[in-house]
């Protein structure tokens, strides 16, 4: 049979099983099945590359059932071309529903986490470089600051840290020490801002 003759759909499954008639069958389903199934995919959501790809992978299916004598012409050869291709689209379009899902869900998290990652990175920075700083004082005033300022420790809980009386002999201390850190802290005016934050 040359290609632009007709198929009845017995003589379109025998063509397909048969090496010798492939090519034309497969001419034959393009011709006579191509425009049915594109319109049903450009109907649901699909673009005409959609169109195209999904008429394509229905064809290969249906080739590949006829061999495996898994159709016999139950229903019409449209008829199951278009089954194919409906059940081939809806799964193509369940996945992309859930790649948009999780693209939305990732970029919803990517904003929440990256501005929470970049404070935390540049308030570890500043912390080094307090420390830094801070090296360069006694380290008494060492001590007391960075408990205060790294640890977050209270006056009264650096009480229990240090060899002093009470809270005010700890207030004290800490004033003579940080007027000893502002010299320090005029070249580092991003630690002096970081450290206004809290109350001193």
């Amino acid at each position: 049979m040359i290609k632009g003759s007709t198929f009845s759909d017995a003589e379109l499954l025998s063509a397909i099983r048969r090496s010798d008639e492939l090519n034309n069958a497969i001419y034959f389903i393009y011709q006579q099945y191509s425009q049915t199934i594109q319109s049903f995919i450009l109907a649901n959501s699909g673009m005409p590359a959609d169109a195209e790809d999904i008429f394509q992978e229905t064809v290969v299916v249906f080739l590949d059932l006829v061999k495996k004598d898994k159709f016999r012409g139950e229903a019409s050869v449209k008829t199951f071309l278009t089954a194919i291709a409906r059940n081939l689209w809806l799964n193509e379009l369940k996945k992309r529903e859930r790649s948009e899902v999780r693209e939305k869900a990732f970029e919803t998290s990517r904003d929440v986490t990256e501005p929470d990652v970049s404070q935390h990175i540049a308030h570890q920075e500043v912390k080094k470089q307090f420390l830094e700083v801070m090296g360069k004082l006694g380290e008494n005033c060492k001590k007391l600051l960075t408990l205060f300022y790294y640890e977050n420790m209270s006056m009264k809980d650096i009480v229990h840290h240090l060899p002093y009386e009470n809270e005010q002999v700890v207030r004290n201390k800490k004033y003579k020490c940080l007027q000893s850190l502002t010299e320090l802290l005029k070249n580092n005016p991003e630690i002096a801002r970081q450290m206004n934050q809290r109350e001193l």
